[in-house]
């Protein structure tokens, strides 16, 4: 016990003592517990909080439900103005899938006053026979209806862009044939909107059969058309159903055409100039997607960009108006001004275009031949020039020559260096062709021969009609081998045997023997790893990209026209009946309505008739055999534009350079690359290859990626080369270059095997070729030495916009021998 004189101490525990874990009761904190903790502090992140977030839990409540239900009423308002008096009619594309069915039976039905409708011929489509406008007093609403019979495959597509539905009428046993196949493979690449499947004759079969024959229909269309419900139309209560079904339907709404005013030409009018050799073309018909301005930049689908001089509207030719009379026996809808004649009627103009305002048609951009000419020299240049004016080299010339004559006198190195600058500047075809120069030898023998068996064929051609019928051969196969195109099945086998060559040794070149490589690859340099070796964007540009549009940020470009296109409440509004008067139009386009084709039209977004750098993902289609190799011309239909031209393939990668493939390859998606107008994603891609009859086969389907002409596609060739000798980790390896010079000069290049070694040149053996590298490993007698070299390619400019309509049936015949081969 401590003395009163002590003072007591606390116990204080030292640095060994043990500290227990505390409990873990599995909660968070409350946020009372928080708040206690902090004591009134507020943290920097608490003050940055948006509203939304410090929102109690009924007020982020409340808000869902507003938001959901401000959707819903949008989605109600668009679905109900479609067909409505406010709204544009109900346009309805009627497309058979076989050629056994009757699509005329189907529109004769809906016409039959059995299915409650009014019928307005005048409504329809001008130089389209089986198409009319049907007023339905019942549901309050409107439609059009047309049927485009057996037209050209692009003519389908094109319409299928506008219509709102399209009612396919199957066949009630097979479904579809190859034709209907062909056109549903087309549909679902561009982009399939709101659709109805249709059938016919099964109420002619006995009861029994009805349901089974129904199921076996169901089963077939469950493969392009999964969940979808199967409608049977051979009695006008059926068609009556059909008419509810449509007008009731979900609409799908697809990107391409919801941003963009667009419409269908249901009249048109053509006033030739003969100054010009042009015209004014007049088309009516009724807006759809977007408000219409007269100051933008109109694309008729398959012609071209036209500018709009002014915007008229004529009475509608199918009005809707609710009657303030007393309900009459049709219902209380009632049509006024059916009969009436448009042109004689009088036209209210809208808006007409200010000059000041209106886009440009320019496409390209002014190229200034003296931008990059410097007229003055700067100082720097000056100092550079006083100093080598100082460091003069003293040089021997001929007696006589004045200082001005000596200064133009070069010595051998600069002779040299000039030399190799000129043999830089040849063009990227040139290299392809002594890429294959050797193959091109063999292809010129082979050409000679059969055009000199060519030229014996007429002579001989008594003498092999006697070997045919001695033979045995009965008149079929005479007259398959008559049908046969000998040339075109050489182009065939060159292609197929090109095409298993780059798939066996892909990318591999010889190194020709007369032409040093250095010379020959001198636009190809070494990368010591493709995917993190730098490649400058901007690095010796070909000149066509002077003539071409580029943007800052393309993503952020696109947003911000999109957003305010999405804005505009300005100019002919959706459902508006109105003229458009299109100035400089070539007669063609009249030409191309009046043969019954339509004529479709696109309000452009800006900037979207500009040429650019187009990137387009797509995957090759599966009942292509044939091989299609780069820079060959393909049919491009990117949304609304159809085009030609040739594409560069290249690999669809996340890394700043990418692999350029020589064939399209199949099961594997692959980047399209050309030179072409801009168009603001999202949008279908289809491409297909014109054959020389004038028929088109789809090769391939995809989307559109967006605008980047900075895109970094990188060619590869692979010198290989076979190990002489070997040594431990060394071998001697000849038959990659033939000259000393060429392995002295691609020394720096690193060095691969087949079997995955890596190394590098060390030194050259000799004057013939052979020289002696280093590899990390000791190499295997059957492997064999690469050098990856890569150049950097572009598109060619080969933008066509005139595309000839081939017919859809030679295109679905084709496909169908496709598949029997």
């Amino acid at each position: 016990m401590a003395g009163d004189g002590e003072q007591q101490r606390a116990h204080r525990a030292g640095i060994y003592k043990r500290k227990n874990k505390q409990h873990k009761h599995g909660k968070h904190r409350t946020k009372g517990e928080i708040e206690r903790e902090n004591k009134g502090r507020v943290s920097v992140m608490g003050l940055t909080k948006k509203q939304r977030r410090e929102q109690k839990k009924t007020d982020r409540r409340h808000k869902a439900n507003q938001l959901r239900r401000n959707k819903r009423d949008a989605v109600l308002t668009q679905k109900r103005s479609l067909g409505s008096r406010d709204g544009p009619p109900h346009l309805v594309a009627v497309v058979a899938l076989h050629d056994g069915v009757d699509a005329e039976s189907v529109t004769r039905l809906l016409k039959g006053e059995g299915a409650g409708g009014l019928v307005q011929e005048k409504a329809g489509v001008a130089g389209v026979p089986d198409s009319f406008g049907l007023l339905v007093p019942r549901f309050k609403q409107r439609f059009i209806f047309v049927n485009p019979g057996k037209v050209d495959l692009h003519s389908l597509l094109d319409l299928a862009k506008v219509a709102d539905s399209l009612l396919f009428v199957l066949d009630s046993t097979v479904g579809w044939d190859s034709y209907g196949d062909y056109c549903l493979s087309c549909l679902f690449a561009q982009g399939l909107p709101s659709h109805v499947l249709v059938c016919q004759g099964v109420s002619a079969l006995p009861v029994k059969k009805q349901v089974e024959c129904k199921r076996a229909l169901q089963r077939v269309t469950e493969a392009r058309f999964p969940g979808e419900r199967l409608c049977a139309l051979d009695t006008a209560e059926e068609a009556a159903l059909l008419l509810r079904c449509l007008g009731a339907q979900k609409q799908k709404s697809l990107k391409f055409r919801s941003r963009r005013p667009h419409l269908l030409a249901q009249r048109a009018a053509y006033v030739p100039d003969v100054a010009t050799g042009m015209g004014t073309l007049r088309v009516s018909g009724y807006v759809r997607g977007r408000p219409l301005q007269v100051n933008r930049l109109v694309h008729v689908v398959g012609h071209g960009d036209f500018q709009l001089a002014r915007v008229d509207a004529p009475p509608d030719p199918l009005p809707l108006v609710f009657s303030t009379q007393p309900k009459r026996a049709r219902g209380d809808v009632e049509m006024q001004g059916g009969d009436q004649d448009v042109n004689d009627a009088t036209v209210k103009v809208l808006m007409e275009a200010d000059p000041s305002l209106r886009e440009s048609l320019q496409i390209e951009a002014e190229v200034d031949p003296m931008e990059g000419e410097q007229t003055w020299p700067t100082e720097a240049e000056l100092l550079e020039a006083e100093e080598a004016r100082r460091n003069k080299k003293v040089m021997k010339v001929p007696k006589g020559t004045s200082s001005y004559q000596a200064a133009w006198i070069l010595d051998d190195g600069e002779e040299n260096g000039e030399s190799d600058a000129e043999s830089e500047d040849d063009d990227d075809d040139e290299e392809d062709n002594v890429d294959t120069m050797m193959d091109g030898m063999e292809e010129e023998e082979e050409d000679d021969a059969s055009q000199d068996a060519g030229s014996g064929a007429s002579e001989e051609e008594e003498e092999e009609e006697e070997e045919v019928s001695s033979t045995g051969r009965g008149p079929a196969e005479q007259r398959y081998d008559e049908n046969m195109d000998e040339a075109e099945e050489e182009e065939e086998l060159r292609r197929y045997r090109e095409a298993h060559a780059n798939d066996m040794f892909p990318d591999e070149v010889d190194t020709p023997i007369d032409v040093q490589a250095r010379i020959r690859f001198q636009r190809y340099r070494g990368l010591k790893s493709f995917r993190s070796s730098p490649w400058d964007p901007l690095e010796n540009l070909p000149p066509d990209y002077s003539r071409i549009f580029q943007f800052q940020n393309f993503e952020r470009s696109r947003r911000r026209v999109l957003a305010e296109a999405a804005q505009e409440e300005e100019g002919a509004m959706v459902g508006w009946y109105v003229t458009l008067h299109i100035v400089d139009v070539p007669p063609s386009v009249m030409e191309s309505f009046q043969a019954g084709r339509p004529l479709v039209l696109v309000s452009l977004l800006p900037h979207e008739q500009k040429m650019s750098v187009m990137h387009m993902l797509v995957q090759r289609h599966p009942a292509i055999t044939e091989p299609i190799k780069a820079k060959e011309e393909l049919v491009f239909q990117c949304g609304f534009r159809r085009f030609r031209a040739c594409p560069t393939f290249s690999q669809h990668t996340s890394a700043d350079k990418h692999k350029m493939e020589r064939f399209l390859t199949a099961g594997t998606p692959t980047v399209v690359s050309v030179y072409a107008p801009i168009t603001f994603p999202t949008a279908g891609v289809l491409l297909f290859k014109q054959r020389p009859e004038g028929a088109q086969d789809l090769v391939a389907t995809g989307c559109l990626l967006g605008c980047n002409p900075q895109r970094v596609i990188l060619k590869r060739v692979v010198l290989s080369g076979h190990p002489f000798k070997i040594n431990r980790r060394s071998a001697v390896v000849r038959y990659m270059f033939f000259n000393r010079e060429d392995i002295l000069w691609f020394k720096p290049v690193e060095l691969r095997t087949k079997w995955g070694k890596r190394g590098h040149i060390k030194e050259a053996l000799g004057t013939h070729g052979h020289m002696k590298c280093v590899f990390e490993n000791q190499l295997g007698s059957q492997d064999t030495v690469l050098m990856n070299l890569y150049k950097r390619v572009f598109p060619s400019w080969t933008y066509d916009p005139y595309v000839p309509l081939p017919s859809i049936r030679e295109g679905a015949g084709r496909v169908e021998e496709l598949k029997m081969e």
